[in-house]
């Protein structure tokens, strides 16, 4: 860039020089020929005024000829117009040569040389032939060191962009300067904030599934060799409904893993086909009446409609009613409304509710609020997941949640309708 920044300026400033030059020169050979031209006519006219009384003749500069009629000075100058240049015959030099009349009807005719003319357009050409070139040079230095200086700053930001790698997320480019370069190197730090971030999260999401997947995979190695080494202290029986249920647990882990990695690459996906919310909600709240004692309220739940995944939009209402039925005392609460272009969907229980500190953290991969509770193998959120895939599919359908009083949590979507098209 510094280089085409360079060579730009010197050509553009070039062409203009050579324009200016030419436009310079021809000027000024026709406003000094204009200036020979005026005194030679004025020196006719002086002549003419004073023939009566004398008749000077031509010297080193000046050519005088005097005629007595009209036309006998032919041979020195034919005059169309009041001031014409020419060479006249036995002088290496243009002249400028004029005429008036005399009273007698003849007429006088003056000369005088161009030289001077010619030597001044000489002189500044060649000044010019000198300074073009000059100038050039000195404009394509300022430039080359200006353009350097402006650049300096992307370089430095170049560089140590190019010496950061993936173990070095935390270095930062220099954004110093308050102009467009350093709004590049603020925007460059806020994506190295971002991918940094990112890893992290992801280092933790592979330590806490590695975690997680250590504990089953441990529990059925252990029961294994305790059937092995002792064959007398349990059954096959025994050995297998361990076994299955620690599966179990690892294939719901696993599925869980899944859908976020999926989630993931599909987060910037097409609205997708329409999808009654309240089918999928009553279809829950008849699962949840078959599987527990609690009392399911449904009476808040009227029509509405979303477009994306219905597949991951069942999942997500499955997942907050899981985690309803795990702290709800003797009651959950469904309800869906329809206004305003938005869809909300809300999902409350009677349980002690989330502290507000943790209110945020909740949405987080492997996060257990209650250290104590147990990893049911039917429970899908048992590791700490449950919550985060509604997090990521109510993301991905370009909605938010958020909790309004503790434990009633509240997720909003564009309406189907917004994604409509005119007729």
């Amino acid at each position: 860039m510094r280089v085409r920044v360079t060579l730009a300026a010197v050509l553009v400033v070039g062409l203009a020089l050579v324009a200016g030059a030419l436009v310079l020169v021809a000027l000024l050979g026709a406003v000094l020929t204009d200036q020979v031209c005026q005194d030679t006519r004025e020196r006719a006219v002086q002549l003419a005024s004073s023939a009566t009384t004398e008749r000077p003749s031509s010297t080193s500069t000046e050519l005088i000829q005097w005629t007595d009629r009209p036309g006998d000075g032919q041979r020195l100058a034919s005059p169309t117009t009041d001031c014409v240049a020419v060479e006249p015959p036995g002088h290496g030099e243009d002249f400028a040569f004029a005429a008036a009349k005399l009273e007698s009807g003849g007429e006088v005719i003056v000369g005088r040389p161009l030289v001077d003319v010619l030597d001044s357009t000489r002189f500044v050409q060649r000044v010019l032939v000198v300074g073009v070139p000059l100038m050039m040079l000195i404009v394509g230095g300022v430039t080359w060191v200006v353009t350097g200086r402006v650049l300096a700053p992307v370089t430095a930001i170049r560089r140590e962009a190019d010496e950061i790698t993936a173990s070095e997320l935390h270095r930062r480019v220099p954004a110093t300067r308050k102009d467009e370069i350093g709004r590049l190197g603020t925007t460059m730090n806020r994506m190295l904030d971002r991918l940094q971030r990112s890893q992290e999260s992801q280092q933790r999401f592979v330590s806490d599934a590695s975690h997680e997947l250590r504990s089953p995979i441990a529990a059925i190695r252990q029961h294994a060799e305790v059937a092995q080494a002792h064959p007398d202290r349990t059954t096959v029986d025994e050995l297998a409904t361990t076994v299955r249920a620690e599966g179990l647990r690892m294939e719901h882990l696993v599925d869980d893993l899944l859908l976020l990695a999926r989630s993931d690459e599909k987060h910037a996906d097409s609205p997708g086909m329409p999808v009654d919310l309240d089918d999928l909600l009553f279809a829950e709240a008849g699962r949840l009446r078959s599987a527990t004692n609690l009392t399911i309220g449904t009476a808040g739940v009227s029509a509405g409609q979303v477009r994306g995944d219905e597949a991951a939009l069942a999942r997500m209402i499955h997942n907050l009613a899981d985690n309803a039925a795990r702290h709800a005392r003797t009651e959950i609460t469904f309800g869906l409304t329809e206004s305003g272009g938005a869809v909300v969907l809300t999902v409350s229980d009677d349980g002690p509710g989330i502290p507000p500190d943790d209110q945020t953290r909740v949405f987080d991969r492997f996060v257990r609020l209650d250290p104590a509770r147990t990893r049911d193998t039917r429970d899908t959120g048992g590791a700490g997941l449950g919550l985060a895939i509604v997090a990521e599919v109510i993301e991905r359908h370009h909605g938010t949640i958020r909790i309004t009083d503790g434990s009633t949590f509240e997720a909003r979507f564009p309406s189907a309708a917004k994604y409509a098209t005119p007729s």
